[in-house]
C-alpha cells in the first residue's frame, strides 16, 4: 500500500475490499473470523450510521467469539443507496473510534449483503420473506413507524399508510413492507421471527407491534392472529453517539490508514444494547458480547432518553439559538452546560425509576462528559432533525410526571420552546434563519406566519397540535404559563439572556414578568 509516511490522496487510495483485509496495516483490526462461511440470518432495515457503528459492531463481536448463522442482510428503503458504497465494497467498512485526539479503526465484516429497495419494495419483501432469516432489526428513525407521537397508534392519516392499505401488495412504509413480508412468510414456510427496533422511541417493540396490527387486522384472513403467535415485538434501548459521516472522516481513513473507504462511521467509545428477553425461535446471543437481556428495558430508555437525549435536544436548540454549530461547542458554553446540568438533576432525576447498578448522578456527568467529547462533530441542526417525533419521549413525558405531583417543570419548558423557536425563526415571517428538517416544519411555519411575534398566540398554537401534544397536558395552565415565558425569551434579541436568567432566579420567578407583546 506504499509508505504512508505521506500523506495519501483519498481519491487515488485503493478502496477497501475484500482483496485488500490481508493488506490492512496492523493498527487496524480486522474481522476475526472466515468471512466466506457467514450465512445471512439477520436483516436490517435503514442502513444507516448509527447501526453500522451499534448493532453491526456487536454481531461482529458475536460472530469473533461465536461463530454461528447470523450475517446481517442490510436493506435500505429510503435514500441514501447502498449498492455504491457498502455494495461495492462487499459490505465492508471502516468503524472509527474517536475520542478527541485519539483515532481507534476497525474495520467490520458482518454485513454479508446489501440490498437497496427504495424504488420498490420487491427486493426487501424477498429477503425479509426468506426462511433463514430469524431476525429482523431495525433503525428507521422515529417517523419511520407512521405513529402518533402524543399516543402510539398508527397514523391513519399519513400518506404512506393510506397507501398501503389501497395497495398491500406495493407498500411504501416500514409497517406496510413488514405486514406484507410477514404474510409472505406465513404463506411460503411458517417460520417465527424477531422484530426488533432498535430506535429512539419509549416502549419501541409495542409501537412497533401495535403499527404492524394494526395493518395486518385491516388485512383479514387471520394474518394478526398469525403474527401474535409467531411473531416477538421485543423493547429495546440502544446507545452510541454517531454523528453523520463527513468527507474529513474519509480523508482520515486514508491519510492515517492509507485507503479509502466510502462507508466509513464514526462514533464514541461508550456503547450500550438493552434488549427486553422475547423472542421468537433462535437469537443472536449479542449478551455474550456486551449487550444486556433483561425482563423490563423501560427504566433502561427513560434513562437514556431523558437524560441523555433529553440533553442532546435541549442543547441542539438552545445552542442554534446562542450561535453554536456542535454539540460540543454548547456544552463547552459554561452558561448552557449549568443550565442542562440543573435541568437533569433537578426536574428529569426525580421522575426516573431506579436502574440497577447505575447511579442517576453519575449517568448526568457520564453523559455530559460524552456530548462534550471535541472529535464527536454533532451538528445541532442534524440533531434537531424530527424533533416532533423525539420531544414526547424526551421532554413531555417527564413534564407531565412533575405535574402529576405538582411539582416545578420551569426548566424542562424551556428546551420545549426551544424547539417551538426553532421552527418558528425557520418561517418566512421570522426571516428564514434556518433549513429544518421536521414532519411538522410547514404547520409550525404557517402557524408563525398567520400569529407573527405574540409568544402566546404562537404557543397557544402549536400546543393545540394533538399529534405531538397530548390535549389534556396541552391545557394544562402551568404548562402554557411556562412554555409562553420560554418561548418569549427565546424569541428575543438576546436569547441567552434569557438562559441566564433561568439558571439565576428563583424557580418560576420568570413567570411573574409580562410576556413581550407581538
Amino acid at each position: 500500500m506504499g509508505d504512508r509516511s505521506e500523506p495519501v490522496n483519498a481519491a487515488r487510495a485503493e478502496n477497501l475490499g475484500p482483496p485488500l483485509l490481508g493488506r490492512l496495516p496492523p493498527e487496524v483490526r480486522k474481522p476475526a473470523y472466515d468471512r466466506a462461511a457467514l450465512e445471512p440470518g439477520i436483516a436490517h432495515i435503514g442502513v444507516g450510521a448509527f447501526h453500522r457503528c451499534h448493532q453491526a459492531e456487536y454481531t461482529d463481536d458475536l460472530l469473533a467469539s461465536h461463530f454461528d448463522r447470523w450475517g446481517l442482510v442490510g436493506i435500505n428503503i429510503r435514500p441514501p443507496m447502498l449498492a455504491e458504497t457498502l455494495g461495492r465494497q462487499d459490505g465492508l467498512y471502516t468503524r472509527l473510534i474517536r475520542q478527541n485526539d485519539e483515532v481507534e479503526a476497525r474495520v467490520i465484516g458482518s454485513i454479508v449483503r446489501v440490498v437497496d429497495s427504495q424504488d420498490s419494495a420487491e427486493p426487501a419483501l424477498e429477503v425479509l420473506a426468506w426462511p433463514d432469516i430469524e431476525m429482523v432489526t431495525m433503525t428507521v428513525t422515529e417517523k419511520g413507524y407512521c405513529h402518533v407521537p402524543s399516543s402510539g397508534a398508527v397514523d391513519l392519516d399519513h400518506p404512506d399508510i393510506v397507501h398501503d392499505l389501497v395497495n398491500p401488495e406495493a407498500p411504501r412504509s416500514v409497517p406496510g413492507i413488514l405486514v406484507k413480508a410477514l404474510e409472505l412468510r406465513r404463506a411460503s414456510h411458517g417460520r417465527p421471527v424477531t422484530l426488533l427496533s432498535c430506535d429512539n422511541i419509549p416502549a419501541n417493540g409495542t409501537i412497533l407491534r401495535n403499527v404492524v396490527r394494526a395493518i395486518a387486522e385491516r388485512r383479514g384472513n387471520g394474518l394478526a392472529d398469525w403474527i401474535a403467535a409467531n411473531v416477538a415485538f421485543p423493547s429495546a434501548m440502544v446507545d452510541r453517539i454517531a454523528p453523520a459521516t463527513t468527507e474529513a472522516d474519509i480523508d482520515t481513513v486514508a491519510e492515517r490508514f492509507g485507503y479509502r473507504d466510502d462507508a466509513v462511521v464514526v462514533g464514541e467509545r461508550f456503547r450500550q444494547w438493552v434488549i427486553e428477553n422475547r423472542f421468537a425461535g433462535r437469537v443472536p446471543r449479542w449478551d455474550l458480547v456486551g449487550a444486556t437481556f433483561v425482563d423490563d428495558v423501560t427504566p433502561f430508555e427513560h434513562l437514556k432518553m431523558r437524560v441523555l437525549n433529553g440533553a442532546q435536544t435541549t442543547l441542539c436548540y438552545l445552542g442554534v439559538l446562542g450561535g453554536f454549530e456542535h454539540t460540543f461547542e454548547a456544552v463547552a458554553n459554561p452558561l448552557l452546560a449549568t443550565f442542562v446540568r440543573r435541568m437533569l438533576t433537578e426536574e428529569t432525576l426525580p421522575t426516573l425509576m431506579p436502574v440497577p447498578g447505575i447511579s442517576p448522578a453519575a449517568y448526568v456527568e457520564q453523559s455530559l462528559a460524552r456530548l462534550a467529547n471535541t472529535a464527536i462533530r454533532h451538528r445541532n441542526h442534524q440533531i434537531a432533525t424530527d424533533g416532533s417525533q423525539k420531544i414526547a419521549q424526551r421532554l413531555l413525558n417527564p413534564i407531565r410526571d412533575r405535574l402529576a405531583k405538582g411539582e416545578s417543570i420551569a426548566l424542562l419548558s424551556v428546551p420545549v420552546a426551544g424547539w417551538m423557536a426553532y421552527l418558528v425563526k425557520a418561517s418566512a415571517r421570522f426571516g428564514r434563519a434556518w433549513q429544518v428538517s421536521d414532519p411538522f416544519a410547514e404547520r409550525i411555519a404557517a402557524i408563525a406566519d398567520r400569529v407573527g411575534a405574540g409568544s402566546k398566540g404562537l404557543a397557544d398554537a402549536i400546543l393545540a397540535i394533538d399529534a405531538i401534544f397530548d390535549p389534556s397536558l396541552a391545557a394544562n395552565d402551568t404548562l402554557r404559563a411556562n412554555v409562553i415565558a420560554a418561548l418569549d425569551g427565546l424569541l428575543s434579541k438576546d436569547p441567552m439572556a434569557f438562559v441566564r436568567h433561568v439558571c439565576a432566579e428563583p424557580i418560576d420567578a420568570r413567570l411573574k414578568r409580562p410576556v413581550r407583546s407581538a
